[in-house]
């Protein structure tokens, strides 16, 4: 948890409260159902929750926002930002019916009440929203048709609508037929060796 307040140490004492929870809630989920692989859950607030909270250091999402997490999993990068930003709406969904169990347990022992979570795939989900965001479910080129028709047009942040993606390694392939994206390396927000290959793709839609 530390290295949460080291890079947030501006959280409200709720949001303390429940991040710290975090550890806990998921080391108890993952003996039922795992969600997170042996090795990382050690490494959680590393690896899971810095990782998903790396986007706030990209992008304040303004009150009202609303943002579709796709391939959510065990709630990440969702579940982190829901917790910082408990004025925007957030859409967990996954195609794995236990994931989502999970996500919704871990929502309700943390009274987070701005995340919906749902048993769905992308290709499904209907309504619009400002943002997608999602932990390198799949590549680019497969990824964009399946969330594309859910982006607003009109947008309200400094970045324009469109696909938040957590990345690693070189894209420079998976990226050649989107001229659009913008990459930002997490080394420049974190100092930790995990963050040297990691990367945040911005798409506009």
């Amino acid at each position: 948890m530390n290295i949460i307040k080291n890079y947030f140490p501006d959280l409200s004492p709720r949001k303390k409260k429940q991040f710290t929870q975090l550890e806990s809630l998921y080391g108890e989920w993952n003996e039922k159902i795992n969600v997170i692989s042996r090795k990382d859950i050690v490494e959680l607030y590393e690896r899971h929750v810095l990782h998903s909270m790396s986007i706030a250091r990209l992008i304040e999402f303004a009150p009202g926002s609303q943002i579709l997490d796709v391939g959510t999993g065990g709630g990440f990068p969702g579940i982190p930002l829901a917790i910082l930003f408990p004025q925007v709406d957030f859409y967990l969904i996954d195609s794995i019916g236990k994931k989502i169990k999970v996500v919704q347990e871990i929502s309700q022992a943390l009274d987070i009440r701005n995340v919906e979570a749902r048993h769905q795939r992308a290709q499904e989900f209907k309504l619009p929203v400002d943002f997608v965001v999602s932990r390198a479910v799949t590549k680019m080129e497969t990824f964009v048709p399946w969330v594309k028709k859910n982006i607003a047009k009109k947008s309200k942040h400094n970045l324009p609508n469109g696909i938040l993606f957590l990345k690693g390694g070189d894209l420079k392939e998976e990226l050649q037929n989107f001229p659009m994206a913008k990459v930002f390396k997490l080394s420049e927000f974190f100092e930790e060796e995990f963050f040297d290959t990691k990367k945040i793709v911005h798409l506009p839609i």
